[in-house]
């Protein structure tokens, strides 16, 4: 499971990088996330060793830039700037408060249960409204298919992970096999359903910039500046005038 997570942590790397997504919007940020987490796959499952100390303080950032990152993704969905504006206070406070409590105690383990909590309540909270706007979207108007999967795939994965939460920081569970293989599961079915959305979105985003496109050649096709009279055409009438 360990290696059929890493391969589909890898695959939404591979599609959004592909599918030329690496600058669209807010989806470098969603890139930076997979990176963060595939690496760190990498590192674990023993397929790429930089280092004790190396693991150990990726581990640390990757836990610590989670929230933000996906905070920051989750404005794609974002109906209005006032509420995009909000995500951002929210990503940025969540950053500010990390780096309070690392000052206070230190860039090690012991702080990752303070600084996760707040985190994935965010991202869950903000997955949530989103799901239920994209859920009726889709059914209603049946359309933005690839947004309600992508979302769902966020609200699957960090429903999952702030359970694992409780389970392995809050109640300390000894059983950190199955631990690990949950979270291998839901990291594979949420990464595989992420790439079923990219793909959908992306032919969505296709037709959305052809539509641009000939709504621009008709705008500039019909605000043309147009004579009263063409010259060829008044200079025949003066002649049959004379």
């Amino acid at each position: 499971m360990g290696l059929i997570s890493t391969v589909s942590l890898f695959l939404p790397i591979a599609l959004i990088i592909a599918l030329r997504l690496s600058t669209y919007r807010s989806f470098p940020y969603l890139l930076g996330y997979y990176v963060f987490v595939f690496a760190y796959n990498l590192f674990t499952e023993g397929y790429f060793n930089p280092g004790t100390g190396v693991i150990y303080y990726w581990g640390l950032t990757n836990n610590l830039l989670d929230a933000p990152l996906m905070l920051s993704f989750l404005t794609y969905f974002s109906t209005s700037i006032s509420f995009t504006r909000k995500m951002r206070i929210v990503a940025l406070t969540l950053l500010a408060f990390d780096t309070i409590v690392v000052i206070w105690g230190g860039f090690n383990v012991s702080i990752l249960t303070i600084v996760l909590a707040p985190g994935l309540v965010a991202v869950l909270t903000f997955c949530l409204i989103f799901f239920v706007r994209q859920t009726k979207i889709t059914i209603v108007h049946q359309k933005a298919t690839g947004k309600a999967m992508i979302v769902s795939s966020l609200l699957f994965a960090y429903g999952c992970y702030s359970i694992i939460y409780l389970i392995f920081y809050v109640f300390k569970t000894n059983d950190i096999a199955n631990t690990f293989l949950i979270y291998f599961f839901v990291t594979t079915f949420s990464s595989l359903l992420m790439c079923a959305g990219i793909i959908l979105e992306k032919k969505r985003i296709r037709k959305l910039v052809e539509l641009k496109v000939v709504r621009k050649e008709l705008s500039s096709l019909y605000n043309e500046p147009k004579t009263t009279i063409p010259f060829q055409k008044a200079h025949i009438d003066k002649g049959r005038a004379n």
